[in-house]
């Protein structure tokens, strides 16, 4: 089966993390003497570690341009940080490579579909500061198959990726069943690739990610993704423990682009309905108040946001939704008004 184009350009980025660590020990130690906000402040630009290769989500073009929602996410902070959603470095981070790259100072925001878990706060000294993406486990199977439900599938049919939330989900929903548990468990980033090339029967990971993994084969529709949701996934943006500015930051990037949504004020519509008399909306774009300044952001931090990046629909419906490849539906990652889980604070 042939390979992802996507291959060639993980490879060349994954080269990047190795050059960083003098500048890493560095930017730790301006963070712990004087925030993450300041670090990259006078380094100039945001350190977003993300995925190269998960389309949707985080993924390069031949140009050498990232784009997916995980990546927008990191632009928006460096939009309302700077003024400028271009001023971010990405560095693709591994799956084993994404908790010691955050912990080392060598990225700023981890932002790599990552789980949020207690353990992964707990032993990796970190923060996740809300959810971007409500996830889920879900199996992908060839068609061939005739494979309807994933009860019916022999384990020894299943890759799966090791040392993750992934590996544990599966074996807990076999264990569950009293079913033979025997999959094919391969090193993280390499069960995907392994279904790709017809070593395995199905394989079992985030939803999401099966979408954008069927999306790439060569036959997208001689491959059914199953019904079954085995487990929570809530997916975000995670920082260092300790930086309670940093971490507001980041969390209030996030819920300005879910508010932003629930008000009506996109990417298409914010310089028009800025001059428009709603409190609310005056309150969120910084015509009346600056409530960020305490963050150290200006008062149109969120204007910036949605200005050069989008509210949260926005960013959604071109990365994964509808003006996407993937055409995922919104589901629980629809605003609470709709059915959906998203729900901000608001900005007072």
């Amino acid at each position: 089966m042939r390979k992802f184009v996507a291959t060639a350009l993980v490879g060349l980025a994954l080269q990047l993390p190795s050059s960083l660590p003098a500048a890493a020990d560095r930017d730790a130690a301006a963070a712990q003497a004087g925030g993450t906000l300041e670090a990259v402040k006078a380094r100039g630009k945001l350190r977003c570690g993300a995925s190269a290769g998960l389309q949707g989500f985080g993924q390069i073009d031949i140009n050498g341009r990232w784009s997916g929602l995980e990546v927008d996410f990191c632009r928006a902070v460096a939009a309302a940080v700077f003024g400028d959603p271009d001023k971010v470095d990405f560095i693709n981070v591994s799956t084993r490579q994404r908790f010691d790259a955050l912990e080392s100072g060598s990225i700023d925001i981890l932002q790599r579909t990552t789980t949020w878990t207690l353990s992964r706060e707990a032993t990796h000294h970190l923060l996740f500061a809300g959810i971007a993406y409500y996830d889920g486990q879900g199996f992908m199977v060839r068609r061939d198959l005739r494979v309807t439900a994933a009860t019916a599938l022999a384990s020894d049919q299943i890759c799966v990726a090791q040392d993750t939330t992934t590996e544990l989900n599966l074996a807990d929903y076999f264990r569950q069943r009293g079913l033979p548990y025997a999959p094919k468990v391969l090193p993280p980033d390499a069960a995907e690739t392994a279904y790709a090339d017809g070593k395995c029967g199905a394989v079992t990971t985030d939803a999401s990610a099966l979408f954008a993994l069927r999306a790439r084969l060569p036959h997208p529709d001689d491959n059914v993704i199953l019904p079954e949701i085995i487990s929570k996934e809530p997916l975000g943006p995670a920082v260092r423990q300790g930086d309670d500015r940093w971490f507001e930051i980041v969390r209030w990037t996030l819920y300005a682009m879910i508010e932003a949504e629930e008000m009506g004020v996109s990417q298409s519509n914010v310089d028009t309905v800025i001059k428009g008399d709603n409190p609310r909306i005056r309150r969120l774009l910084g015509v009346e108040g600056n409530f960020a300044q305490p963050l150290g952001l200006t008062a149109d931090w969120a204007y910036r946001i949605i200005k050069f990046v989008g509210n949260y629909g926005d960013v959604f419906e071109r990365n994964l939704g509808g003006r996407s490849p993937l055409k995922i539906k919104r589901g629980l990652n629809d605003l609470w008004t709709r059915g959906g889980l998203l729900y901000a604070p608001p900005v007072l």
